[in-house]
């Protein structure tokens, strides 16, 4: 009899840009996470969460509208109510809606930070993904500069935690107000129309949508162009330079050095005053590992109240790299197991009551108990492969008397039969948290 031919089913690969995260890698995703958690609380910062998902129109207002992420980045779709959704591109927007909408900020001051995925329509490379995951820390209700030196302390001492200092440069400019920027745009359009065919393609279409993005140029012709071009800083109003002198003499009084680079303008059309960056020298072209500053005018915006406002955020894949490359990350950064259970007979039941009598007593033992039967030579196999300094045997004679035999997988020692409690005694001694 003819059977009819298998189709084969085609397999389903993960969205371009959008990367798995596998078991081997994520011990360095944990370690930075804890970290960054850790330092931020000592600050007194408090954990705020919100969707991946808002409103268009909240990063439209926000971002602003002749932007590289609102024209060409966003993921935006149309839900069933004819509702227009955007997956969030970068998370101060959100943060602030979720401040507002819940009453959070008004004659208030927050300290908060956030953790997640955000999402833009990006060539991927190396650094740069279509997912990628941010760290971020907001501060409201704050308008001097001592707020903004607090949050580049707390870098600073992330970076110092991490190893990473002698990495990582710490670059400052300040946009002055709205209307200085006007000002200053207004004269830049003007120098640079006149020379437009010495511009490169991406400086002269942002010519006419965002002209302060070409300060920030990464073609050479471009920047020597600017050279001679109308300067930020001869704009700025005495008010935002005195906060930058403020800034500066905080930074300097902490012991944290920067440097000032006036081309230095953000993609975000909300800054003003402060704007900082971290920048490495070696990841390549993806030299950004932290970067924020000033949004003074966003609340107000997006529909509330004027407050004073502050925050940063890094890229969690980027620094993973600068750790990898830089080699600090822990030795012991591992999820390998510590002990490997094996049940040599008919004990299932006894096993598992006493696997987790040890647990109880042993919170930090990674312990794996074998599942699935097969012979004792096929389980001490895995034992030995799962990378384990110790198995546990329990047989049906040691299940009967409540005994078990530890085995050293990486010692020369032999092995020894104990009551249970001895045996936990014993791990307690010989295994280190």
């Amino acid at each position: 009899m003819n059977r009819p031919a298998k189709t084969k089913v085609e397999k389903i690969q993960a969205v371009r840009g959008m990367n798995d995260l596998l078991p081997e890698d994520s011990p360095a995703w944990q370690y930075l996470e804890a970290l960054v958690a850790d330092v931020v609380q000592r600050y007194a910062y408090r954990e705020i969460r919100f969707p991946i998902l808002d409103q268009t129109e909240l990063f439209k207002r926000s971002i602003g509208e002749v932007t590289d992420i609102v024209e060409k980045e966003m993921y935006t779709f149309l839900d069933r109510n004819e509702l227009s959704l955007t997956l969030r591109p970068e998370g101060t927007a959100s943060c602030v809606r979720a401040c507002e909408q819940h009453g959070l900020l008004y004659n208030q001051v927050q300290r908060l930070w956030y953790m997640g995925p955000m999402f833009r329509y990006e060539k991927p490379q190396k650094g740069r993904l279509r997912q990628f995951h941010q760290i971020g820390v907001e501060a409201f209700g704050i308008e001097t500069a001592d707020i903004d030196a607090e949050l580049l302390v707390v870098t600073a001492r992330l970076w110092e935690e991490l190893g990473i200092s002698d990495a990582v440069t710490l670059q400052l400019n300040t946009l002055g107000t709205s209307d200085d920027r006007k000002r200053f745009k207004a004269d830049l359009v003007s120098y640079l129309d006149a020379r437009k065919d010495q511009l490169d393609e991406d400086s002269q279409r942002r010519l006419a949508t965002n002209p302060l993005r070409i300060l920030d140029s990464k073609n050479s012709d471009t920047q020597a162009l600017l050279n001679d071009a109308p300067s930020l800083m001869d704009y700025i109003d005495a008010d935002s330079l005195a906060h930058f002198e403020q800034l500066k003499t905080l930074l300097d009084a902490a012991g944290i050095a920067y440097e000032i680079n006036p081309r230095l303008v953000r993609g975000l059309d909300y800054y003003g005053k402060t704007v900082f960056e971290w920048v490495t020298t070696r990841l390549g072209a993806q030299g950004t590992v932290c970067a924020g500053g000033r949004y003074d005018g966003l609340v107000e915006q997006l529909g509330g109240r004027p407050v004073p406002a502050v925050g940063f955020a890094m890229g969690i894949e980027r620094l993973v790299l600068l750790l990898q490359e830089l080699d600090v990350l822990p030795v012991a950064l591992s999820q390998s197991i510590d002990a490997y259970f094996i049940c040599d007979g008919d004990v299932t039941v006894e096993s598992l009551k006493m696997a987790e009598q040890i647990r109880s007593q042993i919170p930090w033992l990674r312990l794996q108990v074998h599942c699935g039967g097969g012979k004792f030579k096929r389980q001490m196999k895995k034992a030995v492969d799962s990378g384990a300094s110790i198995a546990l045997v329990l047989n049906e004679d040691g299940a009967a008397s409540g005994s078990l035999t530890l085995k050293y997988l990486s010692q020369e020692k032999e092995q020894t039969t104990l009551p249970l409690q001895e045996a936990i005694s014993l791990m307690q001694a010989e295994i280190n948290e």
